[in-house]
């Protein structure tokens, strides 16, 4: 065997393949679109509703003198409307035409149904696009149901909110009537009241701030709206899993804390009113005996989510309004057509409370354990809500003249969407307009939108920190 000069046995030869430089063109990386988020597409949403009715109540046939009204005043009503608060600064009755009232109440069945599920709508609205896993978490966590198809979701909740507004819408035309009120009348005053109930606003056709005091007498007004006020202040979510189960035992734990929570802040609030203004003579000690539990428990329903009321507000002893603030700052259930902190947060921050002193290392009812996390979140809204009611409470006491009870009053009432007042919100100044009208905003969408800002923040746990306690106490 012959080797090459210059080679060794076991040398290979590699041959590098010389390659032509080519110029390639890369299209720019395209831009992927995220859809909005809900908490902000809630808020744009309601803004854009706001703004609308705002516009339509400007219009001189919107007034029964032809006039334009105050732009103040259009985007006061409008935002207690869509808010479904009830708080006004003209009278509904005397001031808006047949075409206003039709606003306001267009605006009271956006504001309460969209509230249980028109964020959905609006997000489809927005985005156009067909319903996505995004779009169904969104749903849940407004109305507190599971995921399941949307358009089914809104078509059981239209359907229990059309039938509730009818069935109601009925009865108290009916009411009316036997009150000697013509046919045509009642018949829209059933159908604004009906709904104006269900959805938990508060604004009535019966003139001069007098709300629902022409009728402390008749069971047969009072019962139909208690009953719309309770039945749009639980919500679907809570009325659909009785219905569907029918048995204590095989409700869900919300279903129960919120029933038995609800029923117990009622029944309290009966109570304590019926204790306090007994022997007023401005309110219950006006009526005859035998009207007065009823009237009494009505204040408890209506003053804790609706804003109606059978005895004039402003004359209620400092002890009865410390009790309805409390309720209105709770409010009704998650998912509901009511306001405040809702009934769900109350439930839950009590449950802990409860299960602390007991030395349970969770929160525990009903031989069921609730997350950490739910709890931290209901922790929040609550602190956070007490914040802004210290802020608007404060402006309202620098820019109104009322006395402290009555700022107080006002700003519970307007930050729990309630409508409830002592008689001081129309004469208070522009500022102080502004200030509630900011308040019904953030007091309708602040929670709900805290709620989902939380959920779309959360991760999943990678570490967990070194424990170190804090003195507490």
């Amino acid at each position: 065997m012959t080797v090459r000069p210059g080679r060794r046995i076991g040398d290979q030869r590699v041959r590098i393949e010389r390659v032509t430089p080519r110029a390639y063109d890369l299209a720019p990386p395209r831009r992927i679109r995220r859809p909005p988020s809900p908490w902000l597409v809630l808020i744009v949403g309601f803004g854009v509703v706001i703004l609308i009715g705002t516009i339509l109540l400007l219009l001189p046939i919107a007034t029964a003198a032809g006039r334009s009204t105050p732009a103040l005043t259009a985007l006061f009503t409008a935002t207690s409307a869509v808010c479904v608060t009830g708080l006004v600064v003209v009278d509904t009755a005397t001031h808006w035409s047949p075409f206003g009232h039709a606003v306001i109440l267009g605006l009271i069945q956006v504001g309460g149904f969209g509230f249980m599920t028109g964020s959905t709508l609006i997000l489809l609205l927005l985005v156009g696009r067909r319903t996505g896993l995004r779009d169904r978490l969104l749903v849940q966590a407004s109305t507190g149901v599971d995921l399941g198809s949307v358009t089914s979701l809104v078509r059981r909740v239209g359907l229990f909110t059309l039938v509730a507004e009818v069935l109601g819408a009925l009865v108290l035309a009916a009411a009316f009537l036997a009150r000697g009120l013509d046919p045509p009348q009642a018949a829209w005053w059933g159908v604004f009241h009906g709904i104006s109930a269900f959805n938990n606003a508060g604004f009535d056709l019966i003139g001069e701030f007098r709300s629902l005091r022409p009728f402390a007498d008749d069971a047969f007004v009072l019962v139909p709206v208690g009953v719309l006020i309770v039945l749009g202040g639980i919500g679907f979510a809570i009325v659909g899993d009785v219905a569907g189960k029918r048995r204590w035992s095989r409700l869900a734990l919300e279903t129960k804390i919120v029933l038995l929570t609800t029923a117990a802040l009622l029944a309290l609030g009966a109570a304590t009113i019926a204790v306090f203004e007994w022997e007023n003579p401005a309110t219950l000690g006006a009526l005859p005996v035998e009207q007065r539990p009823l009237n009494a428990a009505f204040e408890s329903v209506t003053l804790r989510t609706a804003g109606f009321s059978a005895l004039p507000t402003g004359e209620l002893v400092e002890a009865s309004l410390f009790v309805v603030m409390a309720l209105m700052f709770i409010g009704g259930a998650s998912g509901s057509t009511a306001g405040g902190i809702k009934v769900n947060t109350f439930s839950v921050l009590l449950v802990a409370i409860v299960s602390t002193a007991r030395g349970r290392p969770s929160a525990e009812a009903f031989g069921r354990r609730i997350p950490h996390v739910i709890v931290y979140r209901a922790v929040s809204v609550a602190l956070l809500s007490i914040a802004v009611l210290f802020m608007v409470s404060l402006g309202l006491e620098l820019t109104s003249t009322g006395s402290f009870v009555q700022v107080l009053f006002e700003a519970v009432s307007a930050v729990g969407t309630v409508g409830a007042s002592t008689g001081i919100t129309p004469e208070l100044s522009d500022t102080g307009r502004l200030l509630l009208v900011g308040a019904m905003f953030i007091g309708r969408l602040g929670t709900l939108t805290l709620v989902l800002a939380l959920t779309a923040r959360q991760r999943p746990t990678l570490h967990r920190p070194a424990v170190e306690t804090i003195r507490i106490g």
